[in-house]
């Protein structure tokens, strides 16, 4: 790209320095051949005047000389009247359109001839009645002038197109130098595998924004989401690994106890095979939760319009079920809610929403669902009456695997309110999560109704 820059930006500055020197030279030549053919016409005016009465043929011959005056001759419109019978009279050429001007049927015109092996400029004028009077001087001075000015225009040109060079290499060294690092910082990414380096950019205010430094910026950005990607990665394979390690390491070990089953009582084998499912389940329903937290987006063919009170009675009647010792309080309105979503994935939130205020709930406690419009937005709550959320814990509960202190001794995998977060993001929706008034948390989920 910088070869190319540099020959582009070569090529247009040495096009507009030759263009430039050419203009130069053809109005230059222009004007000496103008002031010349006003010489001309000036020495015409006075030759008609001087030999005007003169018979036809050479009246002056002294334009061989580079200092003398012009020279003239007289050529009749009929050749028959010609001196000497013929155009060897006349020492400067004669051709038919002489004879026209002579005739005044042809405009006076200007001619380039050599006299004596010198170069001469030559004009042809009807200043006489009947008769073409011709007039030359040399012109070695314009085409000396003119030679002159042609190789320092080749000079300048040259200097022009060599300066072009440099120019050209410069701009695409200083304008590409931004390019230049954002390839080697991805060269070097490439190469380490490591996203934490970063594009130099000028201090705010010291340097103009450009498309190249909003391309460095952007860069620079999507190598941040890029280290946060990597960085949230392994932290997932780190906690999924040690969440995976205690049931994987218990099922093993039932597992061989069963394998010794003869060595055991009834009432053991039939403890340690129950102890196989449940860990068989607690692994099947992690490995799920980490299969659904993978997902980034709902798939858009499955969106429909939700009507939401249903939805949240549905919720919390399949919480009853699962939590019998959990009392449920619900308040939804009348008149209905309708949102964009994937019924099944949201049905998933709420649930993992009900789940965990159940868990932490005390016997004889209610769990309180409202649902309330306010605003053009759809609001959903979760409060338990536990122990609440700590202000250390609550910037992380929507982290996976995070568990706070006192939820460790409690079932479950940490997945549940990231996933609960996951869903509701991918529904355009904002899940919070804050310290209830009196005690326990309370879980505010919002959606946006259509107008």
């Amino acid at each position: 790209m910088r070869t190319r820059l540099a020959l582009a930006v070569t090529a247009a500055v040495a096009f507009v320095a030759l263009g430039v020197c050419t203009a130069a030279f053809l109005e230059g030549r222009a004007a000496l051949y103008q002031q010349l053919d006003l010489s001309l016409t000036q020495a015409a005016r006075l030759a008609a005047k001087q030999y005007g009465d003169s018979p036809p043929g050479v009246a002056s011959w002294d334009c061989r000389y580079l200092a003398a005056p012009a020279c003239a001759q007289i050529v009749p419109v009929d050749p028959r009247k010609d001196p000497g019978g013929g155009k060897s009279a006349y020492r400067m050429p004669v051709a038919p359109a002489t004879r026209l001007v002579a005739a005044r049927e042809l405009a006076p015109f200007y001619t380039d001839i050599v006299v004596e092996g010198h170069p001469a400029r030559m004009l042809t004028t009807d200043f006489l009645k009947d008769r073409a009077l011709q007039v030359a001087v040399r012109s070695d001075s314009v085409e000396t002038g003119i030679d002159r000015a042609a190789r320092r225009l080749a000079v300048t040109a040259a200097g022009g197109v060599l300066l072009a060079a440099l120019l050209g290499y410069w701009v695409a060294r200083t304008g590409l130098a931004p390019v230049t690092r954002l390839t080697a910082t991805a060269e070097r990414i490439a190469a380490t595998r490591d996203p934490r380096h970063r594009i130099e950019l000028p201090a705010p205010g010291r340097g103009r924004e450009d498309e190249i430094t909003r391309l460095a910026g952007s860069f620079n950005t999507m190598l941040g989401e890029l280290e946060q990607s990597v960085t949230a990665q392994r932290r997932l394979v780190a906690d999924a690994s040690h969440e995976l390690r205690t049931p994987l390491t218990a099922l093993r070990t039932n597992a061989e106890l069963l394998a010794r089953g003869d060595r055991l009582t009834a009432e053991q084998r039939e403890r340690a095979s129950l102890a196989l499912g449940r860990q068989l389940r607690e692994v099947t329903g992690l490995v799920n939760d980490l299969i659904e937290l993978a997902r980034d987006e709902e798939p858009q063919l499955l969106v429909e319009q939700v009507r939401l009170a249903p939805l949240v009675e549905y919720c919390v009647g399949a919480a009853r079920a699962h939590w019998p010792g959990v009392a449920f309080r619900v308040r939804v309105p009348a008149e209905p809610v309708v949102v964009a979503g994937v019924p099944a994935r949201l049905s998933r939130l709420l649930g993992n929403l009900l789940d965990n205020a159940a868990k932490f709930s005390p016997g004889g406690a209610e769990v309180e669902v409202g649902l309330v419009v306010r605003g053009g937005a759809a609001e959903v709550t979760v409060r338990d009456h536990g122990p609440g959320i700590s202000d250390e814990d609550l910037p992380y509960v929507f982290d996976r695997f995070y568990r706070a202190g006192a939820a460790r001794a409690l079932p479950g995998s940490g997945l549940g309110l990231a996933m609960a977060r996951q869903i509701a993001r991918a529904h355009a929706a904002e899940l919070v999560a804050e310290v209830a008034p009196g005690g326990g948390a309370m879980f505010r989920l919002t959606f946006a109704v259509p107008g």
